[in-house]
């Protein structure tokens, strides 16, 4: 007669299932919100099927660092002696890995060739900025560093609408602070909610570091000429307050210390360096629910952008989702705990029996074997 499953044994296994279920939900929660925030994901962008290993890192720093556009070629320098000293192939002119750089100029007031105009976030861009945004360009395309003309701008869907009334606006002129620029493309709001609960409420509008410095030399001969925050300088805008790299990362976290090396000995508490290739990992997030509390508590004077505000907000997040995640792997791992000591005790305690099972299954065997080879030999003799 069958014996019935005791009462804590269907316990057991209700438990069992219950964090399963939750330990899949939470797996395939977090990682949607990581895959939401893909301007962390500009490695495998960069990389682009190659079997090569990459990791992206950014850097963000303080705005009185001095930090500038003059410091690049320095930085970039370093990064190449340090790719060389591990001996990788570096050729000469040809940067082997990707940057880009960046800060916020302020709020200007932007208007269109028509009536409209707007108040919206105006940000300096350079290098590969465009490839490492998650953007969606609606009109248009991205302006780049070889253009001609550096006097194109990039809009959101919002400033584009407040100018024309429309989106399908690449190629129209704007004004910023007066100063001409035209629309080289138009890209959509952001969509996912940590964006959108970082990015305020105004419009953005990027331009190129050369449109930056035009526009300080230009600023005030215009019929717009008012602004409001962080103005240009008369030496043009250099300042760099967000540095975004993907290098080569032929061991662990060689990209990471590298950039660290960099940063951390020149500007030391003016700056925050992420490695944004492993920051939404479940086993970096369940071991940083200790350092919750930094999330909390402001420790230096560094404006991150949107983007890594979004990001620091899903970071966040995935600390309390994966630390309960780990929490739950317990369950789980107790039960086989408890069923390999459960199947000690029987062994144990079925001991002699076991071994005559065994000994009579290896005589057994043993017995075949010999009829086998008995066989064979008899055949063998048959044949001769």
């Amino acid at each position: 007669m069958k014996s019935k499953p005791r009462l804590k044994h269907i316990i057991i296994l209700f438990l069992n299932i219950i964090a399963i279920v939750l330990i899949c939900i939470l797996t395939v929660t977090g990682k949607s919100k990581a895959d939401s925030q893909q301007y962390n994901a500009a490695a495998d962008r960069w990389k682009n099927g190659s079997k090569e290993h990459f990791a992206q890192v950014s850097t963000f720093i303080a705005e009185d660092s001095g930090f500038t556009t003059d410091s690049l070629n320095s930085v970039r320098s370093e990064f190449i002696k340090a790719l060389r000293d591990i001996s990788l192939e570096v050729p000469d002119n040809v940067l082997p890995f990707s940057d880009a750089y960046s800060a916020d100029m302020g709020t200007f007031t932007i208007r269109g060739d028509l009536t409209g105009r707007s108040e919206a976030v105006l940000t300096a861009t350079g290098g590969d900025f465009f490839s490492f945004r998650n953007f969606q360009l609606i009109s248009g395309s991205f302006f780049t560093d070889s253009d001609l003309m550096q006097d194109g701008a990039v809009i959101d869907r919002s400033l584009a609408w407040s100018l024309y009334g429309a989106y399908d606006v690449a190629g129209m002129n704007i004004y910023i602070d007066g100063v001409k620029f035209y629309i080289s493309g138009v890209i959509e709001n952001p969509a996912t909610k940590p964006e959108k609960e970082c990015i305020g409420k105004l419009p953005r509008i990027y331009i190129s570091y050369d449109g930056a410095s035009n526009l300080s030399a230009m600023s005030g001969d215009g019929e717009e000429a008012s602004v409001t925050g962080a103005a240009v300088n008369n030496r043009g805008f250099r300042k760099i307050t967000c540095y975004e790299t993907v290098l080569p990362n032929p061991v662990e976290n060689f990209a990471y210390n590298t950039v660290k090396n960099q940063f951390s000995a020149s500007y030391s508490d003016k700056c925050s360096i992420v490695n944004n290739s492993t920051r939404f990992e479940p086993s970096v997030r369940a071991k940083a629910f200790k350092k919750i509390a930094d999330y909390a508590v402001i420790k230096n004077n560094i404006d991150y952008p949107y983007w890594e505000n979004a990001s620091r907000i899903v970071e966040f997040r995935l600390t309390l989702l994966y630390f309960a995640r780990h929490l739950l792997f317990s369950v789980p791992a107790l039960t086989l705990i408890w069923l390999a000591v459960l199947a000690y005790k029987f062994i144990k305690q079925k001991q002699p029996v076991v071994l005559r099972a065994v000994s009579i299954f290896i005589d057994r065997r043993r017995r075949d074997i010999k009829e086998k080879f008995k066989e064979i030999k008899e055949k063998k003799q048959k044949k001769a």
